[in-house]
């Protein structure tokens, strides 16, 4: 189940200062927090980012499923996360960018990181969303 997969990874991140080993062994992830659309009740996430400026990037991939993730849906509704990367705690403004030169962009930065984001994109037929996270 998806929700154990992701518990395991948030407790192994939280307790190797956000190092996590298996498919992510090397690789960085942050812990987003959002509230929930419909529950209001905080929710985790493990993802992948890259950096842009002072920013941070993520892609609402969900491994190419053809709806978006539940994580991006609360991010819509509610922008205010909170963020994990290695041992900093911080807070954020989700922006979803769905479609244009600036999605395109991100998206295509995400892939050269992480070349399996174009796998995601060739599995599904929607526009794949990119959320860029801006600390306040």
């Amino acid at each position: 189940m998806a929700g154990d997969w992701n518990t395991q990874i948030i407790e192994e991140f939280r307790a190797n200062q956000g190092k996590v080993g298996g498919p992510f062994a090397g690789r960085e992830l942050l812990l987003l927090t959002s509230i929930g659309a419909k529950s209001g009740r905080p929710r985790t996430n493990p993802l992948a980012f890259i950096r842009d400026g002072g920013d941070i990037v993520v892609v609402a991939s969900k491994a190419g499923a053809p709806t978006n993730p539940d994580w991006f849906h609360n991010v819509r509704a509610n922008p205010s996360v909170t963020l994990e990367i290695g041992t900093e705690t911080l807070e954020a403004t989700a922006t979803p960018i769905t479609e244009g030169p600036e999605r395109d962009r991100l998206y295509a930065a995400m892939v050269e990181v992480m070349p399996g984001f174009a796998e995601y994109q060739e599995k599904t037929d929607r526009v794949i969303p990119v959320v860029k996270l801006t600390p306040r």
